[in-house]
């Protein structure tokens, strides 16, 4: 069993702040980015495509359901990523398009993937 908790956490805290955001701050650019939305939106769409890959299922498109709704779809794919991932026996592969990761690769790419975006939407 893996330790999801770490990422579960900073998903959470990301995912709480953007659905508490304004217009205005939600609509505005960051660097890289058209929108702090399109960061998170970008952001929720690595996450749910890692937890695809974790599953063994093929890659779906992720949908965007607006700027006001990124919060919940960065939730989402977080949890689902964090249960996929703890249902995984140690020493797991998972085959990503870049190459297979070990799972805790896999979980601590997500946890600074988050990280960097919560950094980059301050």
């Amino acid at each position: 069993m893996h330790d999801v908790q770490p990422l579960v956490e900073a998903v959470d805290k990301l995912a709480d702040r953007f659905r508490s955001l304004p217009q205005s701050k939600l609509l505005g650019a960051v660097p890289g980015y058209s929108s702090r939305a399109a960061a998170v939106l970008a952001l929720a769409r690595r996450l749910a495509a890692l937890a695809l890959a974790a599953e063994g299922g093929p890659q779906r498109e992720f949908p965007d359901a607006g700027a006001f709704a990124v919060g919940d779809q960065l939730a989402v794919a977080g949890h689902d990523l964090a249960a996929a991932l703890a249902a995984l026996p140690g020493g797991t592969v998972v085959a990503l398009p870049e190459g297979p990761a070990t799972v805790g690769e896999v979980l601590a790419g997500a946890v600074a993937a988050v990280r960097e975006t919560a950094e980059l939407c301050v």
